[in-house]
């Protein structure tokens, strides 16, 4: 696959490997006709760089699964965490649109419908990583945030886009106080 994003990462042990990955989160590789239902369903047009890394993997765990912030939050002072990435599809319960996706987070839980849902966190809902399309509309290149449902649903900046949140994640040796 020729990459037109990602060129310079290395994803070596970048995806965690497990059968817990395998059960709830990977997909099978997404074609055009599934990405333009989801894309239907959802209201909002998928990154092409999210759209790029699904097709290598479609949704897992991650083994870098820390993102810097600058604001403290629920989950530390310094960063956030995640636990996966949902891919493109609706079979596995954390798939975008599968039984914990976007929507379910919207529904059930009163997250801002602003955006797709991508990643949950190790607080069990409460918080999120999303794409937001809040400055830039449906079918715009959505910026990455972090809502934080502990704190109001408070919403901070993460990456200016998809591929940036990718390439920040890091690991959590990264953050460990001394």
């Amino acid at each position: 696959m020729d990459l037109q994003f990602f060129k310079d990462f290395d994803f070596t042990d970048f995806w965690n490997e497990s059968s817990y990955s395998v059960r709830d989160y990977i997909e099978p590789f997404p074609d055009d006709e599934l990405i333009a239902s989801v894309e239907e369903e959802l209201g909002y047009k998928l990154p092409a760089s999210y759209i790029e890394l699904m097709r290598l993997q479609n949704g897992g765990l991650v083994d870098k699964f820390c993102f810097p912030t600058s604001e403290e939050n629920s989950w530390a002072d310094d960063h956030i965490a995640i636990t996966g990435i949902m891919g493109i599809g609706r079979d596995k319960t954390y798939s975008i649109c599968g039984e914990l996706g976007s929507q379910f987070m919207i529904d059930e839980w009163g997250y801002p419908a602003i955006g797709v849902y991508i990643c949950d966190c190790p607080s069990a809902g409460h918080d999120m990583v999303m794409l937001d399309y809040s400055n830039c509309g449906k079918d715009g290149e959505p910026e990455v945030v972090h809502i934080d449902q502990e704190a109001d649903y408070k919403k901070i900046f993460l990456a200016k886009d998809f591929e940036t949140f990718i390439k920040g994640l890091k690991s959590e040796e990264e953050f460990d106080s001394e």
